[in-house]
C-alpha cells in the first residue's frame, strides 16, 4: 500500500485531555496530548497506546499501518514531551493513565495493547507494572498518591525495539573515559574507546574495565545529584539543572562482534560514534531530580529487570537486526525478565524505526497484527 492510500485509510483525532496532577495551561495546551488513528469510519475494539519519555508519539510511524489493518492507535505524549530534563516518574505514569482511561471510556476500546517502543519500552513497562502492583502511591500524597494507586492496566504487552531500562542503555552508552563531567575535554586515554591502542576489536579486559568504569560514572553522578540536591534544598532552593557530556561511546558501536548482529558498524543512531559523542546526547540536560528519577542506577523505579517481572500479561518482544541502538542481548533481556507465561521473542530484520526498508515495516506491523488477533 503506498503512503497515500494508507493515509486515505485511516482516520486522525487529536485527543487532548487534563491530568489529575497538571491543569490545562494559560496558553491552552493540555498536559496530555495524543492523536487516535483508526480505520476509516470505523470504531475499534482493539487499540495500541505507544508513549515516550520526551519523544512526541503522536504521529508514531505505525500507527496509520496498525490503523489500516484494523486496530485503533493512541500516540499518546506526556506532560514531559520535550522536556526530558523535567521528567518525574510518577507523573508520566499518572498522564500514561489518561491515555488508557480515555480509550476505555471515550474510543469504546475493549482490549488495550501497551507497545513498548524504543526508549518508552521501559516506561511503558514501569506503567503496567505498577497497574499490576502499585508501590509508587505509598510514597505519594492527595491526588497523586489516588491516581497512582488506580492505574488501569492493559490487556497485552508487545516490546518493540525496545531498551531494558533507562538508566541502562544511557550507562551502557556512556563515555567511561570522562574525568570530569564539567570539562567535556578531559579524558582518561586508558579508557577512551576512541583511542586506537584500545581498540577496536576491544581486548575482554578492556571491555569489563570500560563497562565497570561506566557504571562507576553513573554512580558518581548520583552521588553528586543527592549531595547538592540536600544542599540546595537547605537553602530553599528546589532544584537546578545540570548539563550531561559524552554519551555516545557504548563500544558496541564501534565493535561488531560485541552483541553481534546485521547492524551497521562502526555506528550509531547520530552517525560516526568518535563525531557524534562530542555533540549533547539522551540525558543532555537534567535536573537534579530527573536524574534520580530516571537515569540513576541506583534510584529509579524504571530499570527493566524488576518493572518487567511484574508484568504477567501475554507478551510480545519483537527485535529487529540491523538496530544501531538496541542489540539483541537487550531483547533477549526484556524477553527473560518478563513475569509472563505467555511471551515471544521474534528477532527480525530491520533498522530502529524500520526506516531503511517499507517491506522490513510492513513485515514487522503484520508480525504484531497477527499475534494480537491471536490473543483477541
Amino acid at each position: 500500500m503506498s503512503n497515500s492510500d494508507l493515509a486515505s485509510s485511516v482516520d486522525a483525532q487529536f485527543v487532548g485531555r487534563v491530568s489529575p496532577t497538571a491543569a490545562r495551561i494559560q496558553a491552552g495546551g493540555h498536559p496530555c496530548q495524543g492523536i487516535y488513528w483508526t480505520p476509516k469510519g470505523q470504531r475499534p475494539r482493539t487499540a495500541l497506546i505507544a508513549t515516550h519519555y520526551n519523544v512526541d508519539f503522536t504521529e508514531h510511524y505505525s500507527a496509520p499501518y496498525f490503523a489500516s489493518r484494523g486496530f485503533g492507535f493512541l500516540g499518546w505524549n506526556t506532560r514531559y514531551r520535550g522536556a526530558e530534563d523535567q521528567f518525574i516518574l510518577e507523573h508520566a505514569l499518572i498522564d500514561i493513565g489518561v491515555g488508557l482511561r480515555w480509550l476505555r471510556e471515550s474510543a469504546g476500546v475493549e482490549q488495550v495493547v501497551i507497545l513498548g517502543n524504543s526508549g518508552g519500552g521501559s516506561l511503558m513497562g514501569a506503567y503496567q507494572a505498577e497497574a499490576t502492583l502499585p508501590t509508587l502511591a505509598a510514597g505519594a500524597k492527595g491526588a497523586t498518591a489516588d491516581a497512582l494507586a488506580g492505574l488501569p492496566g492493559a490487556n497485552l504487552y508487545v516490546s518493540l525495539n525496545a531498551h531494558k531500562g533507562r538508566p541502562e542503555v544511557l550507562t551502557d552508552w556512556m563515555d567511561a573515559s570522562v574525568v570530569d563531567e564539567f570539562d567535556p575535554t578531559r579524558t582518561d586515554l586508558a579508557l577512551d574507546p576512541f583511542n586506537p591502542d584500545n581498540g577496536p576489536p576491544y581486548p575482554a579486559d578492556f571491555i569489563a574495565r570500560y563497562r565497570a568504569a561506566q557504571r562507576a560514572r553513573n554512580q558518581r553522578i548520583t552521588d553528586w545529584a543527592k549531595a547538592e540536591l540536600e544542599r540546595l534544598n537547605a537553602a530553599g532552593v528546589p532544584d537546578i539543572l545540570f548539563p550531561l557530556y559524552r554519551t555516545w561511546a557504548d563500544l558496541r558501536f564501534m565493535d561488531p562482534a560485541i552483541d553481534p548482529s546485521d547492524r551497521p558498524c562502526p555506528g550509531c543512531y547520530r552517525g560516526s560514534p568518535p563525531d557524534a559523542n562530542r555533540f549533547p546526547g539522551i540525558g543532555r540536560a537534567n535536573s537534579l531530580r530527573t536524574w534520580l528519577s530516571m537515569w540513576s542506577l541506583e534510584t529509579p523505579k524504571c530499570q527493566g529487570g524488576g518493572q518487567l517481572a511484574k508484568i504477567d500479561l501475554p507478551a510480545l518482544v519483537v527485535q529487529s537486526t540491523a538496530d544501531m541502538g538496541v542489540f539483541p542481548s537487550d531483547a533477549q533481556g526484556v524477553y527473560a525478565a518478563l513475569a509472563s507465561s505467555d511471551k515471544t521473542l521474534k528477532l527480525i530484520p530491520g533498522a530502529h524505526y524500520f526506516e531503511d526498508s517499507e517491506s522490513a515495516r510492513t513485515d514487522m506491523v503484520d508480525l504484531v497484527s497477527a499475534w494480537i488477533a491471536e490473543h483477541s
